[in-house]
């Protein structure tokens, strides 16, 4: 094949691929579902309340966000600088294969060690408000095996691409680009049977009343449900939360054992509902098919930015750089999908149950009890909030009960 259809080739699979992302992402996302009243947290949250989740920020905040701002900082320093290929040249070791997995791990040790101060400052703040109850050799533990896990992913990537590259000079990213996709779908199949269990023990919900109530709404909703799983979340938390992972034959709806333990039945019957809506509208397997596009896209942008130039090991921190630059400029784009689906998740509880007056007293006390966010500055929210804000939910409840007759007092005049 022709020099010149070698350079065209990734420019026109860019594109392609940037039109199926923007296809999918524009067709599968629930754009509009009912017209909002503005949300006002003071119609529902009391001054205490409000104060309280402010203060909470103020204090967690400064840690947070410098411990975010330096996990960014370590990899693009290195990456886009001489540092890069210096820790490459540091290691002296001659086959690449194993240079390659040094360096990956190194970057990542590096990184959490540095963010090591101001992550143990922002635990103390939610240990101190009562948010965490995890031991400290737990959360410990959880570092490690966090920065292992995604250490070994890191690595096969690095290591497939730089093997694809010295193998193919001009069309490495082709079968990478293959390869990528696959990995996403994957990696969502098989994350609750093999990444979960890593960080919670997870049981059967015992017969009785609640099970039963359980599999009855989803035989309701038409979602095929074999099991309720609940996670032994308490051993760090105190918040209360519930989620869908997996598909196929994988999929899983799982709630926290604080959830079960301190929301009223009918909150706990929402939270129930809301994941089952997840369920009904394969959104878990929407979000693999977006990821796997994703990951695709990515991998030709890094041939148009690398070219054969990725055949170079030497180059694995830029590599790093180029991965942690491009999660963090798609982010708001993921964060804005996110939460219209969440948001149609909600509407699908508020369809399932009914019941708008409980729904939006389970989103307070949900909110008072995870300190949630009431009111995060545009920047962040964009950046970081892949769930609408609870006086945006709470302002759905109150739409979907006035559209259907119904009226729920605020809950600040209670």
């Amino acid at each position: 094949m022709s020099e010149r259809a070698a350079r065209l080739a990734p420019v026109g699979a860019a594109l392609v691929l940037a039109a199926a992302l923007v296809v999918v992402i524009v067709t599968t996302t629930p754009w509009h579902l009912i017209d909002l009243p503005k949300p006002d947290a003071a119609l529902d949250f009391t001054t205490a309340e409000i104060d309280r989740q402010q203060q909470f920020r103020h204090e967690l905040l400064p840690w947070s966000t410098t411990s975010w701002v330096l996990s960014l900082l370590v990899p693009l320093a290195i990456g886009f600088s001489p540092l890069g290929r210096r820790l490459y040249s540091v290691t002296r070791i001659r086959r690449w294969y194993l240079a390659v997995p040094v360096v990956v791990l190194a970057l990542g040790l590096l990184a959490s060690v540095i963010t090591l101060p101001t992550d143990v400052l922002a635990e103390r703040v939610t240990r101190k408000y009562g948010l965490s109850t995890e031991a400290w050799d737990l959360w410990l533990r959880d570092r490690l095996v966090n920065w292992l896990l995604m250490s070994l992913a890191l690595v096969a990537i690095s290591l497939g691409l730089v093997a694809l590259a010295k193998r193919w000079k001009s069309w490495w990213w082709a079968p990478a680009a293959i390869a990528g996709a696959v990995l996403v779908l994957g990696v969502s199949f098989a994350y609750p049977v093999l990444v979960e269990p890593r960080f919670n023990d997870f049981t059967s919900m015992p017969a009785g009343p609640q099970r039963d109530e359980f599999m009855e709404l989803a035989r309701q909703d038409g979602v095929p449900v074999k099991d309720v799983l609940v996670a032994d979340a308490s051993k760090r938390t105190t918040t209360l939360n519930a989620y869908v992972s997996g598909f196929g034959s994988t999929r899983r709806l799982v709630v926290y054992d604080t959830l079960l333990k301190d929301a009223t039945p009918a909150q706990v019957r929402l939270v129930v509902a809301h994941e089952l809506g997840h369920a009904a509208e394969d959104d878990v397997l929407h979000g693999t098919l977006i990821g796997a596009l994703g990951s695709a896209f990515a991998v030709v942008l890094l041939r148009l930015l690398l070219g054969a130039r990725m055949s170079d090991p030497r180059r694995t921190a830029l590599l790093l750089a180029l991965i942690v630059a491009g999660t963090t400029l798609a982010s708001p784009v993921q964060n804005l999908v996110s939460r219209k689906i969440e948001a149609r998740a909600d509407y699908h509880s508020l369809r399932l149950t009914n019941d708008p007056a409980d729904f939006v007293e389970m989103q307070h006390e949900l909110s008072v009890r995870n300190i949630s966010g009431l009111e995060p500055s545009r920047w962040r929210y964009w950046l970081f909030a892949n769930h609408p804000t609870p006086p945006e939910r709470i302002a759905m409840g109150r739409a979907w009960a006035a559209e259907h007759g119904q009226t729920v007092p605020p809950l600040a005049q209670k």
